[in-house]
C-alpha cells in the first residue's frame, strides 16, 4: 500500500471523529439554548429507589433524587432526600409507591406516626366496617383502594299486612380503606373476607350504621376510573317482571287452575286405565273359559218322594173299671164291668 493512500486514511478517520464530537457539541448547545428560551429551571425531587408497599419504612438507601423541571414539581414532593428523612422518628408508607415514583407528603406518615387507618384518611372523613360474607363482598375482589357502591335490602310490612322487599343504593362510589385488617392496596389476590372497611363523611357513617340493623348491606364494586353519581330508584319484586301485584295474582291464580286442571285430567286417565284393565282381565278369564273342554255329567234318576201323614187315633176305653171298697180299715178292690 501506498504511504499516500494509508495518509489519507488517517485523515479521514480522524476528520470523522472530529465531525461525531462537533455535531454533539452543536446539540447540546442547542438543547441548553431551547431550554433557556423556554424560561425552565432544572430542580430535583426524591423519588423511590425500590418498591414500597404499605406500611414499609422509608430509610435513604430505599430514596434518590432525580432531576425535575422546577415548574412541574408535583404538590407535596420532597426536593432532597434529607428533607423527606427530617423530623423525629421514620415515616412509613401509606400506600404502593413504584420505582422512581415521586415520594409525596400525602402517601407517607408523618415523622415518627405508624401507617394506620387514621393516617390515611381524608380531613372531615369517617371510616365505618361492614359487614360481609362471600356473596355480599363480591366474592373477595373488592381490595383497598377500590370504589363501591352500598346497597340496602330491607323488607317492609305494607298497608295490606304483606311484607314487601326492595332493594335501595344507598351510598355510591365509597372508597374501600381495608378488607378484614389489611389495608394495603398492593394486595391482589382475591380473598372472602367477613368485613369492608369504607371512608365516609359523618352523615354517611350514620346512614351505613343505621342501616346494619335495618336490613342487608351488600356492596357492589365499580370501575376504578368511575367516580360520577348515577341516577338510581328503588327496586321491588314487582320490577323483576314489570308487573303490578294484580297481574302477579291473576298469574298465581292462573297457574293455580291450570294445575288444578291437570290434576283432574291425571285423576280421569288413571280411572280410565283402571277400566281398561278390568275389561283386559275380563276379556282375558273369557278366553281361557272357552278354551276348556264341557265334561258329561251323570245325575242320578229322581226318587219318589214319601210322603208321611201321622193321624192321631183314639185308644179304646177299657171294657172293666177297677172300685175299692173298705171293709173296716181294710180297702178291697173289685173289676166290674164297665158300663158306658
Amino acid at each position: 500500500m501506498r504511504a499516500n493512500t494509508l495518509i489519507m486514511i488517517v485523515l479521514a478517520g480522524i476528520f470523522g471523529v472530529l465531525a461525531v464530537v462537533l455535531v454533539n457539541i452543536w446539540l447540546a448547545g442547542q438543547r441548553s439554548a431551547l431550554a433557556q428560551s423556554n424560561g425552565v429551571q432544572a430542580s430535583t425531587v426524591v423519588v423511590a429507589a425500590v418498591p414500597l408497599k404499605f406500611g414499609d419504612a422509608l430509610s435513604a438507601d430505599k430514596l434518590r433524587e432525580i432531576a425535575w423541571p422546577a415548574g412541574a414539581v408535583p404538590a407535596g414532593a420532597f426536593k432532597t432526600v434529607k428533607e423527606a428523612m427530617a423530623g423525629n422518628g421514620a415515616r412509613q408508607a401509606l400506600q404502593s409507591i413504584s420505582t422512581n415514583e415521586p415520594i409525596l407528603a400525602a402517601k407517607i406518615t408523618g415523622p415518627g406516626q405508624r401507617a394506620t387507618l387514621s393516617a390515611v384518611l381524608g380531613e372531615g372523613m369517617k371510616a365505618v366496617s361492614i359487614r360481609v360474607n362471600d356473596v355480599l363482598g363480591v366474592a373477595g375482589f373488592v381490595f383497598p383502594g377500590d370504589r363501591v357502591d352500598v346497597l340496602l335490602t330491607r323488607e317492609v310490612r305494607g298497608n295490606d299486612g304483606a311484607d314487601k322487599s326492595f332493594v335501595d343504593v344507598l351510598l355510591q362510589s365509597v372508597k374501600v380503606l381495608a378488607v378484614d385488617q389489611v389495608a394495603d392496596e398492593s394486595k391482589d389476590a382475591p380473598q372472602v373476607v367477613k368485613a369492608v372497611t369504607v371512608e365516609v363523611n359523618t352523615k354517611d357513617a350514620q346512614k351505613l350504621t343505621l342501616a346494619a340493623g335495618a336490613g342487608q348491606l351488600s356492596l357492589a364494586l365499580r370501575q376504578a376510573a368511575e367516580s360520577k353519581s348515577e341516577t338510581n330508584e328503588r327496586v321491588t319484586l314487582a320490577d323483576l317482571t314489570a308487573d303490578t301485584p294484580e297481574d302477579v295474582a291473576k298469574r298465581q291464580a292462573e297457574l293455580d287452575r291450570q294445575a288444578a286442571e291437570e290434576a283432574a285430567r291425571k285423576q280421569a286417565d288413571d280411572k280410565i286405565d283402571g277400566l281398561a284393565k278390568a275389561v283386559e282381565r275380563v276379556g282375558s278369564q273369557i278366553d281361557q273359559m272357552s278354551k276348556v273342554k264341557p265334561v258329561a255329567v251323570v245325575t242320578a234318576a229322581p226318587q219318589p218322594q214319601v210322603k208321611e201323614v201321622v193321624k192321631y187315633v183314639q185308644p179304646e176305653p177299657p171294657k172293666q173299671a177297677t172300685v175299692g171298697v173298705f171293709r173296716g180299715i181294710k180297702l178291697e178292690s173289685y173289676e166290674v164291668p164297665r158300663q158306658d
